[in-house]
């Protein structure tokens, strides 16, 4: 069975810097790309920023220059550092993994239960 953990999050003032981070259990072959997706109130659930195995990232305009992703294949984690956050960075924020369970497997979805992070103005 397949978890993802996420922790991190909270309360911040806006300007102020947060740091999220999953890290991925069970019995999998291999972790593919990773990510951050995020879903304010009323709102569609919407990409962060993805990290692949080999490190190609790609960061979704509106928190480019701000968010920083990474990863450590070893520990099976993913990371989300924040800076310079704003309001309407409120949200609560997903983990998202592509796992292949085994060498005989296609990659599935997998996400984190999600965990808050609101910015106070």
């Amino acid at each position: 069975q397949v978890q993802l953990v996420e922790s991190g999050g909270g309360l911040v003032q806006a300007g102020g810097p947060l740091s999220v981070s999953c890290v991925i259990s069970g019995s999998i072959f291999s972790i593919n790309a990773m990510g951050w997706y995020r879903q304010a109130p009323g709102k569609q659930r919407e990409l962060v920023a993805t990290i692949t195995r080999g490190g190609t990232i790609n960061y979704a305009d509106s928190v480019k220059g701000r968010f920083t992703i990474s990863r450590d294949n070893a520990k099976n984690t993913v990371y989300l550092q924040m800076n310079s956050l704003k309001p309407e960075d409120t949200a609560v924020y997903y983990c998202n993994a592509r796992i292949v369970m085994t060498r005989w497997s296609r990659e599935t979805d997998y996400w984190g239960q999600g965990t808050q992070v609101t910015v106070s103005s």
